[in-house]
């Protein structure tokens, strides 16, 4: 059985953001402006998704 997976990217830039919420943008595995990754749908990450959501974009 499959896990259920969600595929984020970085869409702005994390240059002037809180310290905090750049370590939780590399925490997600993102790198770079329109770098996408693949996580497992989990409230954990759900969760750092919700902390920088306006930086990412959540597809799928």
């Amino acid at each position: 059985m499959a896990a259920n997976k969600i595929r984020v990217k970085l869409v702005k830039s994390v240059i002037g953001c809180k310290q905090s919420h750049r370590e939780t943008v590399r925490g997600l595995g993102l790198r770079r402006i329109n770098h996408i990754v693949e996580v497992i749908d989990t409230p954990e990450v759900r969760g750092m998704i919700n902390t920088v959501h306006y930086l990412v974009r959540v597809e799928g």
